[in-house]
């Protein structure tokens, strides 16, 4: 019998593991058994997700063909697992089958809805060359064991939720690439060890909460083209050591850190193409350096605390490739310099937010995007050219002075036109026709421009936003108003519009929001031979002009918009919470709001809101204001409304601030209106109300002035103390719960009108669901879209 040596038996053994390992029927079975760890026969409700693995079991044949599986050619060894979009619902285990394929080279699993941590026996797969977990739910800690994977040339762990420190044993991947380590939760100080990772052409850790100091040794990766560090809590680094070394970089992304600290010369960056240190706290002058490498296309300084004026090397900066330039929010000071123009190749200019002056030169007309708002410039030069190519312009929040400038008709292809909040004169020019047709925001509120609002829209089909609220525009709506097909803002504001009441802008199905406030309109809002239309109003406020008449107490019954309860904005796109957002702006209104004259600087999608005040309404309110149960704000005053307060509000659950005072309503005020949990402002003031004041937190901590002038009202101990309650009896008129024969006629056609149009009633139950992304005591004080 021939004795094996232990040495030859420990190799025969040795060989017979890799050999079961390496065999087809265990790499199948491997690939199988992994596929049952994961309950991915259940239907995924997520519409971008593929169906699952059908391809994988025994009847398709090879298991090299199987979805996402590449195998070696000769030895049928799977060294690739490339699996995207594919919902496992689950972890990886410790023991997972996935680990017995050891000689896997390519590991991606991305947007699977991996879950659990990462298991430490994931360092096992030796052979790795790409491991690619992003756009998972993974959490805890990175196992340190990954820093056993030394052939790894790619490491993208990015859009989970890991958390701790950035493991030092990252540090030992010496053959590594590419590092993604973005959008987690990762905190301390990144380990100097990552410094040893020469051959590094792309690190991007940003959207962490990274802090402290750049290490020192990112000196050493020499090879560095792409360094993304922002939106984390940096807040210094020995940048011209670091950076003088880093002379391969195309790309350097430092936004939204606490840098503080002059802006870092990158004097040797030969290659730099993109720039990003904005949101900081970089202090002093913009280095000159800057502008003369010729390499450079995006240079992004905004949000900082830069200072001083704007200075460029001419001899230098007519070799300029740059093509965006945003210095905006800083504290940059005087005229734009003449050798800005030098700089061919620019596009999009962003100044705004500084304490610029002078004239604003006529080279910049021919940018694409220009933005100056919030500066001091005081006049436009002229341009050159007879027609203008540009698309954005945003000059407002300045000091403009003169007549309406006629060259801005020669705007052929502008989307974005905004002069608000200047001191401009002069008429609006009837050849602004021949721009209109490609706006999409038109703004030029506040201002003193006169004459009436020129007849030029018949063509401004793509309109969205329109307003010049706050001149001296007199005269009629001009009836090309109505060609506006997707205006859904529309702000007239605080001029001196004389016309009666617009019911044919009722044909705009996208109007949300229609402002005639401080006018000179008139006459009635309601006409017996038509519908009152605007289903699709969220806003509308009619204030302080002399609209007059009764209004039917089914008038509100087609308000179809504010009768639908919340808007699931999370669902549809999370970003587009606020009306009119264009190009990365808002629009804004102002509106009475609690009493007081408030600007809103955005308009939030779920506000919505109505304000007949300052007219001369008369008769009774209607009883169907009750539908409208996604109403936050209500202001009737300054009427001359009569009758009992409808106890239908009570029905309008989100209803924030109730103003009915200044009227001549009589009655009660109903007990129910306690029940409006989030009102935060009643006023009942000057009017003929009598009886006990309802007991309950809504109206205790009311101001006492909002019971003044009602001589019968008792009960406001609690409010306005012993010594500014009114010593009157209370009259004995009509009593809150009556319900004639007129009340009942004017339910019955309420009911019958729900009937006919029963999207009313479906908005009602389907809507709640609202934004609970913010809580609602939050937005319900107006800090969400104020």
């Amino acid at each position: 019998m021939m004795i094996i040596p232990s040495q030859s038996f420990f190799c025969f053994f040795a060989s017979l593991i890799l050999y079961t390992l390496a065999s087809p029927t265990f790499q199948r079975d491997a690939l199988l058994e992994f596929k049952k760890e994961f309950p991915i026969g259940v239907p995924d409700p997520n519409p971008f997700v593929v169906s699952p693995l059908s391809s994988w079991n025994t009847s398709s044949g090879d298991y090299c063909s199987w979805e996402g599986v590449t195998c070696d050619a000769n030895s049928g060894k799977v060294i690739s697992l490339v699996l995207r979009w594919i919902s496992f619902n689950g972890s990886l285990k410790s023991n997972s089958s996935l680990f017995k394929l050891q000689h896997l080279h390519h590991l991606h699993l991305v947007y699977c809805d991996l879950r659990g941590e990462i298991p430490s026996s994931l360092g096992n797969l030796s052979h790795l060359i790409e491991l690619d977990l992003s756009s998972n739910s993974l959490v805890g800690k990175i196992p340190l064991s990954i820093g056993n994977l030394k052939q790894l040339s790619a490491l993208s762990l990015g859009s989970n939720h890991l958390i701790g420190k950035i493991p030092s044993s990252l540090g030992n991947l010496s053959h590594l690439v590419y590092l993604n380590l973005l959008y987690n939760h990762l905190v301390g100080e990144v380990p100097s060890s990552v410094g040893n990772l020469n051959q590094l052409i792309l690190l991007e850790l940003s959207g962490n909460n990274l802090s402290g100091n750049i290490p020192v040794s990112f000196a050493n990766l020499k090879k560095l083209s792409v360094l993304d560090l922002s939106q984390n809590q940096f807040s210094g680094g020995d940048f011209p050591r670091i950076l003088s070394n880093l002379t391969n970089l195309s790309s350097l992304t430092l936004t939204n850190n606490h840098f503080n600290s002059p802006l870092p010369e990158v004097n040797g960056l030969h290659k730099l193409k993109h720039f990003d240190a904005g949101g900081n706290s970089f202090f002093g002058k913009i280095p000159t350096s800057l502008f003369k490498i010729h390499s450079l296309r995006e240079l992004y300084l905004q949000e900082n605390q830069l200072e001083g004026t704007l200075e460029i090397d001419s001899t230098t900066s007519g070799f300029s490739n740059l093509m965006y330039l945003y210095l905006s929010h800083n504290s940059l000071i005087g005229p734009i310099p003449e050798s800005l123009s030098k700089i061919v190749s620019l596009y999009s200019l962003d100044l705004s937010y500084n304490r610029l002056e002078g004239q604003i030169p006529s080279f910049l007309w021919r940018l694409s995007s220009l933005k100056l708002s919030h500066n001091s410039f005081t006049s436009l030069e002229k341009p050159l050219q007879v027609i203008l190519n540009g698309s954005h312009f945003d000059l407002g929040s300045n000091s403009l002075q003169g007549v309406f400038p006629r060259w801005i008709c020669c705007l052929r292809s502008a989307t974005f036109l905004d002069l608000s909040n200047n001191h401009l004169i002069g008429s609006i020019p009837s050849c602004l026709i021949n721009s209109i047709s490609s706006l999409i925001f038109m703004n030029l509120k506040n201002n003193n421009m006169s004459g009436s609002l020129p007849d030029i829209f018949i063509n401004a089909t793509k309109l969205q936003s329109l307003d010049v609220s706050r001149n001296q525009l007199v005269g009629k709506l001009p009836k090309s108003l109505i060609n506006c097909n997707n205006v859904g803002i529309l702000n007239l504001k605080g001029n001196k519009i004389k016309d009666t009441f617009p019911f044919w802008l009722k044909s705009l199905g996208s109007l949300r929001v229609l402002l005639l406030g401080s006018n000179a309109f008139y006459g009635p809002i309601y006409r017996p031979s038509t519908d009152f239309g605007f289903p699709t109003l969220r806003i509308i406020d009619i204030s302080h002009n002399s609209f007059n008449g009764t209004l039917p107490q089914d008038y509100f019954v087609n308000w179809l918009e504010m009768s639908s309860v919340g808007i699931n904005v999370t669902i549809v796109n999370p970003y587009s919470v606020y009306m009119g957002t264009v190009y990365g702006y808002q629009d804004s209104m102002d509106m009475n709001y609690k009493g007081v004259e408030t600007d809103f600087s955005r308009i939030y999608l779920g506000f919505k809101a109505i304000d007949f005040s300052g007219n001369k309404f008369e008769g009774w309110i209607p009883k169907s204001i009750g539908l409208l149960k996604d109403l936050r704000l209500l202001n009737l005053s300054g009427n001359a409304f009569t009758g009992n307060i409808p106890t239908s509000l009570a029905n309008i659950t989100y209803l924030e601030a109730l103003d009915l005072s200044r009227n001549n309503l009589a009655g009660h005020i109903p007990r129910d209106l306690g029940n409006l949990s989030f009102v935060s402002y009643f006023d009942f003031s000057h009017n003929l109300l009598e009886g006990p004041v309802p007991r309950g937190t809504q109206f205790q901590r009311q101001n006492c002035s909002s019971f003044e002038d009602n001589l019968g009202l008792v009960g406001l101990e609690d409010i306005c103390g012993n010594n500014h309650v009114p010593d009157a009896t209370p009259s004995q008129s009509q009593q809150p719960e009556d319900f004639s024969y007129e009340s009942e006629q004017v339910v019955n056609r309420i009911a019958a009108a729900i009937a006919y149009v029963p999207g009313v009633l479906c908005g009602l139950v389907i809507g709640h669901i609202f934004i609970r992304g913010q809580p609602r005591t939050r937005w319900s004080r107006g800090y969400m879209w104020k």
